[in-house]
Formats: structure tokens, sequence, C-alpha cells
């Protein structure tokens, strides 16, 4: 059994409520596996692989065994998203509880991994048709890593932001508090459409939400 041998990724702590008060916990900060490129390499890097996996599933050059199999099906059941059915994107939501879904993915991929013994790699820039050898669990697991791990990366610069917020309200007249919507927008100018594609990714029809249907 192979193990991990991957860089640890980047992990930030917030308690996911409804206050924009959250703190870090006390952790040192780990390595991605993939560099905090372009959001639209992240996406096309996570659909690239996701899919070249799970077409190998489905042609049958890729056979799942039984531990591979509930493997996955934890995964789902691990991610369940509780939007009651609700297409992405969830704009009614609370970032905190939006991202959280997306962080959630990270956290029991790398789980997932370890339990495993399957190895994240990096996938931003590489073709999986230019693979030389089969496709199989690690290739998925890190393929849904390359966009799960972005949450993270949301996360904490949505802490960021919070303190910002905080720090830039003490010297404002009441009631010119600057929205964590504005204060992300600032950050990322298209974070509020990467979220939205974020989102779909891992919620909805056709989506990683689906994951145990596409499964032969």
């Amino acid at each position: 059994m192979t193990h991990i041998t991957s860089a640890p990724v980047l992990t930030v702590g917030l308690d996911d409520g409804p206050s924009d008060t959250g703190c870090c916990d006390q952790r040192a900060p780990l390595t991605p596996v993939n560099d905090p490129v372009g959001f639209a390499s992240l996406l096309a890097a996570a659909e690239d692989w996701t899919s070249a996996a799970l077409e190998a599933q489905q042609e049958g050059s890729w056979v799942l065994t039984t531990v591979e199999r509930r493997t996955l099906d934890d995964l789902v059941a691990a991610t369940n998203p509780l939007h009651g059915g609700r297409l992405p994107p969830h704009d009614d939501e609370s970032l905190h509880v939006r991202l959280g879904r997306i962080r959630n993915w990270a956290g029991v991929v790398r789980l997932a991994a370890r339990a495993g013994g399957w190895e994240l790699r990096p996938v931003v820039g590489t073709d999986p048709s230019s693979l030389t050898r089969p496709i199989g669990m690690a290739d998925l697991l890190s393929g849904i890593y390359a966009l799960a791990e972005q949450g993270e990366r949301w996360q904490q610069q949505m802490l960021a932001a919070i303190a910002d917020r905080n720090a830039a309200a003490r010297s404002r007249p009441p009631g010119h508090r600057e929205s964590l919507d504005q204060a992300l927008a600032r950050r990322e100018p298209r974070f509020a459409k990467n979220l939205a594609a974020a989102e779909a990714f891992f919620t909805g029809p056709g989506s990683m939400e689906d994951l145990s249907l596409f499964l032969c």
C-alpha cells in the first residue's frame, strides 16, 4: 500500500455559525498541494481529472475495489451539503455556510486519502490524457481536492477580510460598515462568480454531490 508523501495542505479553523467574528486556531498553516494559481485553472483541473477518472471507471479500465467504493460512498455522505434541494448558487445563505461546504470537501478528501493510502498529487497544468499509467482512486481524489482546497483559501481570506472590516469600522461613521461580500470582492473581484462556479462543481445535479450515481 502506498502512503501519502505529498506535502500537507493549508487548514483554517472557523466557527461556521452566523457570527462573523470567527477566529483561527493555533495550528501552523500547511503547504497546499496545488499552487494558488488562478481560479479558472483550478476549476479546469478539477473538471478534467474527475471526468477522466469517472470515464475510466465507467469504461472498465478502472475497476473499483470494495474499499474504494465504500470510501467514495462515505465521502459523499460526509459532505452532505444540507441545502434542502436548492440549486447553486446559494446566494441566500451566509458565506460562512457556503465556504464551509467547500472546505469540508478538502478535509474529508484528506481523511479519505490518509485512510486508504492514496497520494494527493498536484494536478493543475497537467493533462490526465498524458498519463502513461492507469488512472485510479488517487487521481479522482486529487482532482476533487484541486478545487476543494480553494475553499480553505477563501476561508482564510474571509477571516482576513473580517479583521480588516472590523478595524476599519472603528474609524468610520455608524452605518457605513462595509459588508463582508464587499470586503471579499475588493480582495478578489470575481469572488462571487468563482464561488458560484465552485458550488456548481460540488452541489446540484451532476456534481460531486451525485458522485455515487456515476459509479458502476
